[in-house]
């Protein structure tokens, strides 16, 4: 708590009859030339000057922020509250749960270990669309959710009892964000501190990437690995340096027929160009009061997508509006406008704050997009959506096959003619393409159904279409707009594609509600979007299996199927295992997908099918005008909505309420329990610190290219049988259709481990040369224990080092660990025994993950790779210089010898380099010489 006010900032603010304390940072020279995320940074830090870790120097120097220098600052940032989802907050309840006993054992009381900032999970992460298309599909998978999950949910039910100040959002209520800015978010925040009411601006830390969406609010925020967030729970700040901030000046309006979506895909397009990692952004400008709050959130929501820490807002009048809307109470509402008036967050419009870097977007130039096949930032014009499939297509498909543009395959009913051969429909639909359209990789394959109907499926058969995603399921201009697009399309006769499933997953009860109110909810259904559940499924790869016979003819056929998702994740390998390729798309888009049936469609030429009068109809004939959906959005969402939705938003069903749970302040853990175990950081944990060392003798585990991203490293999705982590569920009794997901076993580290690598798309390079130089795909490695070096899973190799006592080592090439923040791949890469990581370059949160769990983060030259210094994998490696930290000092670089070794080839040299030490900030070091965070918080709470 402050307890040193430098600046004399510490004041009083009246709001009605209520008095807040509150800390002015105009008392600090230099704030009024601050973009706003930096006002709040400050004042941040003159609430919490301490002389120590937040000294009067931090505060000067971010009041005299040089826009332009390279960051260097370390400062010291306390969020007021943390935000969960349940993946990766079970984890973080675990380990607060194993310190309760690890303090008990080193002589101190279990109860001290609690949230001393207020944390808030909601349970969203495990719902699958199992069944999908039906109207008992949402209660039939949360039945199953539930089932699946029990053990986890008696768990978290007993933490909200346990802990203090952490309040659980029970399943099957909403997304985390959309909840977040729905509900939880306050703004400025009030709380009693020392017997006086203080307010302050709201800032949260979560473990999600996307907590960046609460930046449309304008509340300062982002993703941190479930490590840095349990350290924010139990009252560590976030180390940070002052980062570059890049003004984004919107002007112009969005024009008829442009989406939110289109909007943040160009923006994401545009910032991952202009290259943000690291920095935050902030829109300003006269344009960002035309931009209403859902689309604000969306732009926000998608920051991890550009790659910067955060995208902020400012406060206005239509962040007012907003809470009005939602729910929140006059008092909350006046004391937002005057505290942000007071401080000089309020957004003026007419004066230019001073930005590291400007960058300009005219929204009225904005055009319909969709991206991918397999990144966010892959945009494409929705014009050349499928010349563009095309050119993809042949990364996925062999060309080998007959050459035919196979525009739509359409489904005939057993009881009709058996349709055209693929050749004949070829030229059946030769009038609606250029005589230069392009060939197709193709692969006709004929379907049967269950019920004996039949039809084509083709490389880009859309087998997945997915309403999904807090990015846009929180936004009711797209909502609206695809449920006025499914009723005009029903209203011409047209029908999905039977091969596509469709699935429908609102991020709050409210998207529900007005559904039901325009009767928009019947026009979904009438397309087969029935909801299937409201948590975070499809972007996460929760998607459940495509209808049986695609996914056995995918299979069987080597098909590259596509889905469309209103997402912001299109990873490979993320969505579905059977699907190759990915694309986000606004959820008008994701019912027209369903409707044409494949990515090789061209929307302006291909006709979605005919109406009664057989008369082609296209997407233009079916696109809703915003006005259309302006007037449902006033006569069909109110306040009364949320404030109902939100009045027992803690209490959950009767599911919840009638689960058995433990009490006590410690937890019983259930011995044989596959989902929560205890914890094995603290094992053997003494008060003392254990000196760092040098590393020698160390194998490589893995070689790997650039944009590796915690996707690859981190488990996540489906647990497949045969695999490491398969067979120890196996061994403990579970059944195969019961394995569930990575994710739902987060609390369980045996799991864990055993899936950390194991992407069935990692491309560990070193493989290849016991594959004849082919490149393979998956978890392996070569197990230098045996002899020759042969091909293993990764997780079988390690215990073999392990059981030697041989360290590990990664070799790594750019922006190693991008994608979101995954605790568990950096926990899972120290429980496999690597101790350093080499890359060419890190992403931010991965790179002190990995120090919070006691791995170091190294740098290659600038300028070299492993590949440039001629490295294979083969190598011993030693790593001198590490000591230097038992002084107190970190070195800037250490000293890399990697020596051949009986697997090398024959003459190949030693090499040695000077490796840049990643360990950027003090309070780093600490953790790093405690081991990890965990054990440093543990030591000082004792």
């Amino acid at each position: 708590m402050s307890s040193v006010d430098s600046f004399g900032a510490k004041s009083t603010l009246t709001v009605g009859s209520t008095d807040y304390e509150i800390f002015r940072i105009d008392t600090v020279p230099g704030y009024d030339k601050l973009p706003f995320s930096l006002k709040v940074l400050l004042e941040n830090l003159l609430r919490t000057e301490d002389g120590a870790n937040v000294t009067k120097e931090q505060i000067e120097a971010l009041g005299s922020w040089d826009p332009t220098a390279e960051p260097d600052t370390e400062i010291q940032f306390t969020p007021a509250r943390v935000v969960m989802q349940d993946f990766t907050g079970v984890p973080c309840i675990v380990d607060l749960a194993t310190m309760r006993e690890a303090v008990t054992a080193l002589g101190g009381d279990p109860n001290k270990i609690n949230p001393l900032s207020p944390a808030e999970m909601v349970i969203d992460h495990s719902v699958i669309a199992d069944l999908f298309g039906s109207e008992n599909a949402l209660e039939r998978n949360v039945e199953i959710e539930y089932q699946r999950n029990g053990e986890r949910y008696q768990f978290l039910r007993w933490g909200q009892t346990a802990f203090d100040d952490f309040k659980v959002v029970p399943p099957g209520t909403g997304i985390v964000h959309q909840v977040n800015i729905e509900h939880l978010a306050k703004v400025i925040y009030d709380r009693e501190v020392g017997g006086a009411l203080r307010a302050y601006p709201d800032t949260c830390v979560g473990t999600d990437s996307h907590t960046t969406m609460v930046n449309g609010l304008g509340v300062l925020g982002w993703g941190v690995g479930g490590i840095e967030a349990e350290a924010a729970m139990l009252g560590q700040p976030v180390s940070m340096l002052i980062p570059r901030v890049v003004g984004f000046k919107l002007t112009g309006e969005i024009p008829a027929g442009v989406t939110a979506t289109d909007v943040v895909l160009t923006i994401t397009d545009m910032l991952r160009k202009h290259g943000v990692v690291g920095k935050f952004v902030e829109f300003y400008g006269a344009g960002v009061g035309s931009v209403p709050l859902a689309n604000r959130a969306t732009i926000g929501n998608m920051s991890p997508e550009f790659g910067s820490t955060a995208a902020m807002f400012p406060i206005d009048d239509v962040t007012l509006e907003y809470l009005r809307l939602t729910g929140r109470d006059e008092q909350a509402v006046a004391l937002v406008e005057e505290y942000a008036k007071l401080q000089s967050l309020w957004h003026d419009p007419s004066t230019e704050p001073v930005y590291s870097e400007y960058m300009e977007l005219d929204l009225s130039t904005v055009v319909p997009s969709i991206a991918g096949p397999k990144r966010p930032q892959d945009r494409i014009l929705l014009a050349d959506a499928k010349t563009q499939f095309n050119a993809d297509l042949t990364n996925y498909a062999d060309e080998d096959h007959d050459l035919v543009d196979l525009t739509i395959s359409e489904s005939f009913p057993a009881s009709d003619p058996p349709g055209l051969t693929p050749e004949d429909e070829h030229s059946h639909h030769e009038h609606h393409h250029h005589s230069h359209a392009p060939t197709t990789v193709s692969k006709p394959t004929p379907v049967k159904t269950a019920d004996g109907a039949s039809y084509t499926l083709n490389h880009g058969s859309v087998a997945l279409a997915a309403i999904t995603s807090c990015t846009n399921t929180s936004n009711p201009s797209v909502m609206i707009a695809a449920g006025l697009l499914a009723k005009k399309a029903l209203d011409k006769g047209l029908k999905t594609k039977p091969w596509v499933k469709t699935t429908l997953g609102p991020g709050s009860k409210v998207v529900t509600d007005y559904y039901e109110k325009s009767g928009l909810d019947k026009a979904l259904e009438g397309l087969g979007f029935f909801t299937v559940g409201y948590g975070c499924t499809i972007c996460i790869g929760n998607s459940g299996p495509l209808i049986e016979e695609v996914s056995t003819a995918v299979n069987a056929n080597d098909l590259a199927v596509t889905a469309v998702l209103s997402g912001n994740r299109n990873f490979e390998g993320r969505i579905s295992p059977d699907v190759k390729m990915n694309y986000l798309a606004s959820p008008p888009l994701v019912v027209a997908y369903a409707l044409a049936g494949s990515m090789n469609f061209d929307f302006e030429t291909d006709p979605l099918g005919t109406d009664a009068d057989g008369n082609d109809v296209f997407l233009k004939d079916v696109w809703p005008g915003p006005d259309e959906v302006q007037e449902i959005i006033d006569s069909s969402i109110s306040r009364e909505q949320f404030i109902k939705q939100y009045a027992t938003v803690f209490e959950g069903d009767e599911r919840w309420k009638t689960l058995p749970t433990p009490t006590g302040p410690v937890f019983e853990w259930d011995v044989d329990s596959t989902y929560v175990r205890k914890a094995p950081y603290f094992d053997g944990m003494s008060m003392e610190l254990t000196p760092v060392s040098d590393i020698s003798g160390a194998r490589v585990m893995a070689t790997l290219g650039d944009s590796v991203t915690t996707d690859h490293i981190s488990p996540a999705g489906n647990i497949k049988p045969g695999t490491p982590a398969a067979q120890y569920l196996t061994e403990h009794g579970v059944e195969r259709k019961d394995f569930n997901s990575y994710g739902s076993r987060r609390g369980n580290h045996e799991v864990m481990i055993r899936g950390t690598f194991a992407n069935i798309r990692l491309k560990n390079l070193m493989v290849s040369a016991v594959n004849d130089g082919q490149v393979v795909e998956g978890g392996y490695t070569r197990d230098f224990t045996q002899p020759g070096g042969p091909q293993s899973y990764i997780y079988d190799a390690c215990m073999n080092y392990a059981a030697e006592g041989t360290s590990l080592v990664v070799f790594g090439g750019k922006e190693y660990g991008s994608g979101s923040s995954r605790d568990w791949a950096a926990k899972g890469t120290s429980l496999l025994g690597v101790k350093a990581v080499i890359t060419e370059s890190f992403e931010r949160i991965h790179r002190s993950n990995l120090i919070g769990m006691g791995v170091v983060p190294l740098q290659f030259p600038a300028g070299e790779s492993w590949e440039s210094l001629g490295l294979d994998g083969t190598e011993i490696v030693s790593i001198a210089g590490l000591e230097q930290l038992n002084e107190g000092v970190t070195p800037k670089t250490v000293r890399v010898t990697a020596a051949p070794s009986e697997f090398s080839r024959e003459g190949k040299p030693t090499v040695e380099f000077d490796a840049v030490v990643r360990i950027d900030t003090p309070g780093e070091a600490d953790y790093y010489r405690n081991g990890g965070i965990l054990q440093y918080v543990l030591r000082s709470l004792v």
